[in-house]
């Protein structure tokens, strides 16, 4: 009985010990507001990309023109060289279809990770040769729905967590 309480004493003193340890490794409350944003669309003109700050990194939210969707959409998925939607809305082997990468009933907004997916640099908007991003370190070219057409980066750019709050308020993450 004497070595059973003790045994007990001594995992109930281990707990508490080891508690302020695996406390500090939880995310402090500044990481915490980051963890989702929300954005105002209403201030966005047609064709418009910009830029904010989720999780430390660059989101680009872009309101892409008519002409800009129907481009998009004519590429065939032969010619990507991801396949995948790299959508984190959808599952996970989505097909990188311009529909699945844009806002579902929303398609003129494109919300995507502002992250080559390369080597991790920031991306031009509406540059390169396909009309919508141009990695200038090492020469990424994305199109139109955020997906990699040319250059060294292996994927597309991620597509975030995202829903719409109303018809002119998002919310990512």
């Amino acid at each position: 009985m004497l070595f059973l309480a003790t045994g007990a004493a001594a995992a109930v003193g281990a707990g508490f010990l080891a508690w302020p340890f695996v406390a500090q490794m939880n995310p402090d409350a500044s990481e915490l507001a980051l963890s989702s944003t929300e954005l105002d669309l209403s201030q966005i003109a047609e064709g418009q990309v910009v830029t904010i700050k989720w999780r430390g990194k660059p989101v680009f939210v872009w309101n892409r023109a008519k002409d800009q969707i129907e481009k998009a959409k004519e590429v065939k998925l032969e010619e990507l060289i991801d396949p995948l939607a790299r959508n984190e809305n959808l599952e996970p082997d989505a097909p990188a279809t311009d529909a699945n990468r844009a806002a579902k009933d929303k398609e003129n907004w494109l919300v995507v990770v502002g992250v080559c997916t390369h080597l991790g640099c920031v991306p031009i908007a509406n540059s390169g040769d396909f009309g919508g991003w141009l990695c200038p370190c090492h020469g990424s070219h994305y199109d139109g729905a955020g997906r990699i057409r040319r250059g060294p980066a292996p994927q597309n750019l991620d597509v975030p967590p995202y829903a719409f709050e109303s018809d002119t308020k998002i919310k990512i993450g």
